[in-house]
């Protein structure tokens, strides 16, 4: 494909970061995107106004992913305003920096639910309309710490290598309905979740410094566009883990 014209996205925790920078570039190259936010609306809208800026259509869908009424809610209402969902991106997610004997359960729970439970739920709601009209692109966002161990603790790296697994195994599924999985492990890009953690450091990255949104964003178009490519993790972390 060389556009996502008349292709609907949506892009969970998409109001800053990561998922407002794969938010605009799906919509450089076409598609009509859903916003989703949990608190920030203002920033949310900001970001629906510049999708609108590249001459599609786009819309805020407040909801918290990591439970299910909350993930029906958002995939209704995008549905009802845009129709069938093509793209879906995975892209909510926190992370609280602890050291191992400060993790509680909590944080535990809180983190798989966040980071993990919330891909599943997503998935499985988008999942019928893409399989009846057996096209569908979901990217997940897992990180370098799913590698490595990362910066941010053992709850964190959990969630993250639990989405490539998560990956694979809709990949291996859905190969032959026209619905490709994948999975990005960035490393350490300049947003306010890595900028704000003391752990993380230009140095730790070969390339001597922090990856930027629109790095990610690139990848995530890439893997839209190409209908190949499956239960695949393209790493985009300036070196720090190869293979």
């Amino acid at each position: 494909m060389e556009n996502l014209s008349g292709k609907v996205a949506l892009v969970t925790g998409a109001s800053r970061g990561i998922g407002r920078a794969i938010a605009l570039a799906l919509a450089k190259v076409g598609a009509d995107v859903g916003i989703n936010f949990l608190n920030c609306a203002e920033d949310a809208e900001t970001a629906a106004e510049e999708v609108r800026g590249y001459g599609c259509r786009g819309g805020i869908f407040q909801a918290d992913v990591s439970i299910a009424s909350g993930v029906q809610r958002l995939i209704r209402g995008v549905e009802e305003q845009f129709g069938g969902i093509d793209v879906l991106v995975n892209n909510a997610g926190i992370a609280s920096p602890r050291r191992i004997e400060e993790i509680t359960e909590d944080d535990w729970d809180r983190t798989i639910a966040v980071n993990l439970k919330s891909c599943f739920l997503a998935t499985q709601a988008a999942l019928p309309g893409m399989r009846a009209r057996r096209w569908g692109r979901i990217v997940n966002l897992s990180s370098v710490a799913a590698q490595t161990g990362g910066v941010i603790g053992p709850h964190y790296a959990a969630s993250k290598a639990g989405l490539i697994g998560l990956t694979r195994s809709y990949a291996q599924r859905l190969a032959r309905e026209g619905v490709t999985v994948n999975a990005i492990a960035p490393a350490l890009i300049e947003t306010e979740m890595v900028t704000s953690n003391p752990n993380a450091r230009p140095d730790l990255i070969p390339m001597g410094r922090f990856g930027l949104p629109i790095e990610v964003a690139q990848a995530a178009v890439m893997l839209t566009l190409n209908g190949y490519i499956t239960g695949q993790t393209i790493n985009v972390n300036g070196g720090w883990y190869m293979n």
